[in-house]
């Protein structure tokens, strides 16, 4: 009987420009995810903090685009994988994180990219279950690097390292 084709965790990078911060940046709200990595995997007991201006006390959560949760809650642990977005009365919707279950994953550090930077890439399996073979591939390309590993590091950032990666594991 043939293997299924397995699913690729891919991730798309891109780099950020730089522009100074205008009056509307402080309006933002935005979901501090720890552990630092995105996707985040339920596995990681990942918490959630709701980030801006406002009352913290008045926080609303979003999971899946419904209301979701207890208002005024500023942080929590999440328990169950789906889509979170947050606010506060006078700011705009968060951007959405997305918490996985999936077995597989391919993580980036959740923070802006600019040219220059260092970025890591990590692939993993299941609760940090251990990995033989790990190849990465920027779009079809593999990309080699001088050391195995569960890690890919790019550095310094340039341009031509934007677009899509994705990690093949035995």
């Amino acid at each position: 009987m043939p293997h299924p084709h397995p699913i690729l965790p891919s991730i798309t990078v891109a780099l950020a420009g730089w522009c100074p911060l205008s009056p509307t940046a402080a309006q933002t709200t935005q979901i501090l995810v720890e552990p630092p990595w995105r996707p985040a995997v339920l596995w990681d007991q990942v918490t959630l903090t709701c980030k801006g201006s406002g009352t913290a006390g008045a926080t609303t959560w979003y999971k899946d685009g419904q209301r979701w949760g207890q208002k005024g809650v500023n942080h929590f642990t999440v328990k169950e994988s789906g889509n979170y977005t947050c606010d506060r009365p006078g700011t705009k919707l968060s951007p959405p994180v997305s918490v996985l279950q999936d077995p597989l994953v391919l993580q980036v550090q959740a923070q802006p990219l600019l040219e220059g930077d260092t970025l890591t890439l990590r692939c993993r399996f299941w609760r940090d279950m251990s990995l033989t073979s790990v190849r990465f591939y920027h779009g079809d390309e593999e990309v080699n690097r001088p050391l195995a590993g569960t890690e890919l590091s790019l550095s310094p950032l340039q341009l031509n390292h934007s677009g899509q990666y994705h990690c093949r594991v035995q």
